[in-house]
């Protein structure tokens, strides 16, 4: 027995509508097509689904426990065709980020928040983690889309590099508010916030410095450019970060100034190599990276 939605939505008219001529009207099709669609779903079935009651036909007591389940699926079907109207609007489905826990409290929010008002129903998952964690996510498929820091490549994943400029953050009234711009000689002394020794960044940062006749000195060790900038706010040492941070907390009274050389803030953005990329991760990463365009530079070595 193989049962049609048609034949469904036929007894769920007719029984709704007393009538095969009203219940056509309703589906907007002849009344003989409704009463063979009725009529072959009663064959198929084996019992009648109507009787005659002072000229209507009313549900049989069978009929009455199939429209139970003939209501579900149809309200099922409704909400499947919903679903895929939304997401061929683009205003539906689901979207997972793993990033850097940085950028999910500074950047990151304002630009989901803008993504989000013309898809009210789109429903986001945002995970903040360390890169090891982020690449493993990728490879297994876990997420859509990866933000996070310099990526050397794996054969899992698909990356593209993107390059920021970096600045020297100063508290108020510190010496070197003076100068137009900082460079490691102008540091020579201070002691800098900086990521971990073993972060790309700051083994970056320490090749300028060694380059320049600089000792590095530490004055603490954070994982996020956030930490920095806020201490660096409260007047605990100078920073270098990148120029989207530390715009973000400049309210909080950072000066900042260019740092020279033009040493570059390295990050990526990663998908899943064997995962087809869906249509409402191309889009927020039109979005993204719309959005990143004034921070983003040339990679002077790959020129």
């Amino acid at each position: 027995m193989t049962t049609s939605l048609r034949q469904l939505e036929a007894l769920k008219a007719v029984a709704s509508m007393g009538s095969y001529t009203r219940a056509a009207a309703a589906l907007n099709i002849s009344q003989p097509a409704v009463s063979r669609l009725i009529n072959s779903f009663s064959e198929s079935i084996g019992f009648e689904l109507f009787h005659r009651q002072n000229g209507k036909l009313v549900p049989t007591q069978e009929t009455r426990y199939l429209l139970e389940e003939a209501n579900r699926l149809l309200d099922g079907v409704a909400n499947f065709e919903n679903l895929a109207k939304d997401m061929h609007l683009r205003q539906s489905g689901h979207l997972g980020i793993a990033c850097l826990p940085g950028f999910a409290t500074t950047k990151l929010p304002g630009i989901l928040a803008n993504f989000l008002k013309t898809r009210p129903n789109v429903i986001l998952s945002v995970e903040p983690d360390r890169p090891e964690y982020i690449l493993e996510w990728m490879i297994n498929k876990q997420y859509d889309i990866g933000i996070t820091q310099a990526f050397q490549g794996h054969p899992a994943v698909i990356h593209q590099n993107l390059n920021m400029r970096t600045v020297c953050i100063l508290p108020p009234g510190h010496r070197l508010t003076a100068l137009s711009e900082i460079s490691p000689e102008d540091l020579d002394g201070e002691r800098l916030i900086h990521p971990k020794s073993d972060s790309t960044f700051t083994r970056d940062l320490l090749t300028e410095f060694t380059a320049c006749g600089v000792q590095m000195k530490s004055l603490a060790v954070i994982r996020q450019f956030g930490s920095a900038c806020l201490m660096v706010a409260a007047g605990a040492g100078v920073s270098i970060v990148n120029e989207i941070d530390a715009y973000e907390y400049e309210d909080k009274g950072l000066v900042i100034r260019p740092f020279t050389p033009n040493m570059l803030y390295r990050m990526a953005v990663l998908y899943p190599r064997h995962s087809p990329r869906s249509i409402l991760a191309m889009e927020f990463m039109e979005t993204f990276l719309e959005s990143m365009q004034p921070y983003l530079v040339e990679d002077p070595s790959t020129e």
